[in-house]
């Protein structure tokens, strides 16, 4: 697996930057100031949680992407948006946040079915991270494994929505068989969950 020096710098920059968003989502910048909100033992602490597990959620979805097109042949970057890690940053300090940090852009022939295998890769690698994340929870590390399973449900969820340039929209034009197993799995835990069921 070839990464280009290009591609390891928008992974750092996009991990970082979703890391400081949500950091600051959790950390409210309000009567202080911003260097007393960055100085302070309580950002430190929610900036590394982020890392953990938003910032893990995010580039192993991403890298999965990449291993699957890779073996089927295709040249595959990520590339970081960087006007949307702008966007989610600042929405961090307003307290609300959406991020849509970059994707993995893949090029070469191939068939729908490798395509869709390329894109189910993802959310499916956050069911695994959240399977993960509920073992931790119960177990050693419940504010981290608490953490890691609200975001890798709803990134699964997301991603697996069938619509515009989404997962699921690859998925569900590839085979509706497989998006409706993968959906199963994705879309209805996380509507589980932000619905609070």
């Amino acid at each position: 697996m070839n990464f280009s020096n290009r591609e390891l710098r928008d992974l750092a920059v996009a991990w970082l930057a979703l890391g400081l968003a949500f950091s600051l989502l959790y950390v409210p910048v309000s009567a202080t100031t911003i260097v007393d909100v960055l100085a302070s033992v309580r950002f430190r602490e929610e900036f590394a949680l982020s890392l953990a597990t938003v910032g893990v959620a995010f580039l192993l979805h991403e890298l999965a992407h990449k291993v699957v097109a890779v073996r089927f042949g295709q040249h595959a970057e990520f590339r970081a948006d960087f006007g949307m890690l702008a966007l989610a940053v600042a929405g961090g300090f307003a307290g609300f946040l959406f991020a849509a940090p970059g994707a993995v852009h893949h090029r070469g022939r191939i068939t729908p079915r490798e395509h869709g295998l390329i894109a189910v890769a993802g959310p499916l690698t956050n069911v695994a991270l959240a399977v993960v994340s509920l073992a931790l929870m119960l177990t050693v590390a419940p504010t981290i494994g608490w953490r890691g399973l609200f975001i890798n449900v709803l990134l699964a969820g997301f991603n697996m929505i069938p619509f515009g340039p989404l997962d699921g929209a690859t998925v569900l034009r590839w085979n509706k068989a497989a998006y409706a197993a993968a959906a199963a799995i994705t879309v209805g835990p996380a509507l589980l969950l932000f619905f609070g069921i």
